[in-house]
């Protein structure tokens, strides 16, 4: 994430629990950031992380072996996938 904020930015709203709310700032000020500061970085790197886990699929050895398989050796057309691509 980018150190400082630009001028440009956007406001991003949301409501919480007391509760909430107040763990939030105490981790904020045990950081020695803003309320706003530890939230955005926060939420930013979990959804960095979230759309990582998503974009990358994890193969077991025998599944990527198979995987690897099927697009090296792919087996020949048959009479159907044939008439299919003539439509």
């Amino acid at each position: 994430m980018p150190a400082s904020i630009p001028t440009n930015s956007c406001r991003i709203n949301l409501r919480a629990t007391p509760d909430a709310k107040e763990l939030i700032e105490k981790a904020a000020e045990l950081m020695g950031t803003t309320l706003s500061a530890y939230m955005l970085q926060n939420s930013y790197e979990a959804a960095k992380r979230l759309i990582a886990e998503h974009q990358m699929l994890m193969l077991s050895n025998r599944d990527r072996d198979a995987f690897l398989a099927a697009i090296t050796r792919p087996t020949k057309p048959n009479a159907a996938l044939r008439k299919l691509m003539r439509k």
